[in-house]
């Protein structure tokens, strides 16, 4: 049955077919050697080729290189170490370092001009007069203490503001002009606060160790002076003069403020430690005894407002 369906070929169509077969054969095998001989030339070429492009970029990135870098140690756009120390490059990185210094230092200068001191010491000593060691912590206390001097200073800043800063930023002063007219209400404040205390001395004490204020001959002050506009024949303190005055008026008057606040705590301290040790606790500590008491007592006479209300009252501030 299969042999019935297989293709019949003639002869003479199988020799045509053999023939044209061995023809094909042969035109391959003539044409192996001649493409084996070229391709090995082609790609000799194109590595010459190459080789030359790389070597040309090279030359060109030399060239480059040399046009930009033309002496050791000397880098692009930073220039090398003499330039680096040269008058013109050491002056504005010091005006930078001054810039950075002043801005770090300018917020705790100008807290020192407020009643910043006065309140977080007088807090801090009650504090220790209750005797709750760590409680209210510190991050209370000085949040406490900033609140109160805001109040206190809003009418202060803004006149400032009013007079100094805002005729600046428009243009119509001078830097040296503004920071004077800016100036002049925190010196108001802060010779009331001398004067209100009675502690004008230490103004003078900090007077006599500028040397230009002295008279050389005498070694007295040459002149009388005003806080915040001089008169005939005056002159006006000195900042030097003026802030650390200033700041030792207020741990002054914050030390006496404090003693006030001690003086009940240390008063109950004793009448427990005489109750205890009369009843034969000798081993008790009376802080452990007295600390509830102290807590009742502050509690009960409304504490707090009454110490803030104190601090308050003890600012003058005119608006």
């Amino acid at each position: 049955m299969l042999e019935s369906y297989a293709p019949r070929l003639s002869p003479r169509l199988a020799a045509g077919l053999f023939a044209r077969l061995l023809v094909a054969s042969v035109c391959l095998l003539l044409a192996l050697p001649a493409a084996s001989g070229q391709s090995p030339r082609i790609e000799a070429e194109t590595t010459a080729q190459r080789e030359a492009q790389m070597s040309n970029d090279g030359a060109a990135l030399a060239e480059q290189a040399l046009s930009v870098v033309t002496a050791p140690g000397v880098l692009p756009g930073i220039g090398g170490p003499s330039d680096w120390t040269s008058p013109e490059r050491l002056s504005s990185t010091l005006q930078v370092m001054l810039l950075l210094t002043v801005i770090s230092l300018a917020p705790a200068a100008l807290l020192m001009t407020t009643s910043f001191v006065r309140i977080i010491v007088v807090l801090g000593m009650l504090r220790q007069a209750l005797g709750t060691q760590q409680l209210p912590p510190s991050q209370v206390i000085t949040s406490v203490a900033l609140f109160v001097t805001m109040l206190l200073m809003a009418p202060v800043w803004q006149r400032s503001y009013e007079q100094g800063v805002k005729p600046y930023t428009e243009g119509q002063i001078s830097l040296e002009e503004g920071f004077e007219r800016a100036a002049a209400p925190m010196r108001t404040f802060m010779a009331d606060q001398i004067m209100r205390t009675g502690n004008e001395e230490d103004v003078r004490m900090f007077l006599r160790r500028l040397p230009s204020e002295l008279d050389p001959v005498t070694g007295e002050l040459i002149a009388d002076y005003d806080y915040v506009s001089p008169g005939e024949g005056e002159r006006l303190v000195p900042l030097a003069a003026l802030l650390p005055a200033y700041m030792l008026s207020e741990l002054k008057t914050a030390f006496l403020i404090g003693f006030q606040i001690y003086l009940p705590f240390v008063i109950l301290d004793i009448v427990v430690a005489s109750v205890t040790i009369s009843m034969g606790m000798m081993m008790l500590p009376p802080v452990l005894i007295s600390l509830p008491f102290k807590l009742l007592l502050f509690v009960l006479v409304d504490g707090w407002r009454l110490v803030i209300e104190m601090l308050l009252e003890s600012f003058t501030v005119y608006a």
